[in-house]
């Protein structure tokens, strides 16, 4: 078996997911993670596989039919990811961190940025936007778990986070 990392994006509607799984099924695969989502009348996600090495090309085949319908891409999985060689290395650990402030451009980058510094990787993040039902305008929400390295100061890393959470207005919170 081989890991392949699978991209779809397509205009939403009922059964995208039924029919993506129905051919990685129909190729002996198995559906192992996935992160899917709909996002402005758009389904967007990412999906891991694990398919017979000699399926490979026939999966692809199959998948591209589906051109019209939604798009996907085929990449192959490295099984390199920072926590898996993190884990192997018995360095393995996690931080999460909350966000909840007014919405304004730049968190995402300012945030994104001081974990970039620290040498933290994003294992996962979702973020959303929406009315703020008391005080008008739009409230940014994110969570974000990343993996942090043996060598990383955690007293720096909060007080870079803090700093920013100051800078821009929101609160974070970190676990």
């Amino acid at each position: 078996m081989t890991t392949l990392i699978l991209t779809v994006v397509g205009s939403d509607r009922p059964g995208l997911v039924a029919t993506v799984a129905h051919i990685v099924g129909e190729h002996g695969g198995n559906w192992e993670n996935s992160r899917l989502a709909e996002l402005a009348g758009t389904f967007a996600g990412v999906i891991q596989v694990s398919v017979p090495v000699d399926r490979v090309e026939e999966l692809r085949a199959s998948l591209h039919g589906l051109d019209g319908l939604m798009t996907i891409a085929v990449h192959p999985g490295t099984g390199t990811g920072s926590a898996a060689v993190a884990a192997h290395a018995g360095e393995h650990r996690l931080i999460s961190v909350q966000v909840l402030g007014n919405d304004r451009p730049g968190i995402v980058r300012e945030i994104s940025a001081v974990l970039n510094a620290h040498a933290l990787s994003i294992e996962s993040m979702t973020s959303e936007t929406r009315d703020a039902a008391m005080a008008g305008g739009r409230l940014f929400e994110a969570s974000v778990v990343a993996t942090v390295p043996a060598a990383a100061d955690p007293a720096a890393l909060r007080a870079d986070l803090e700093r920013i959470a100051n800078d821009l207005q929101v609160d974070i919170t970190i676990d």
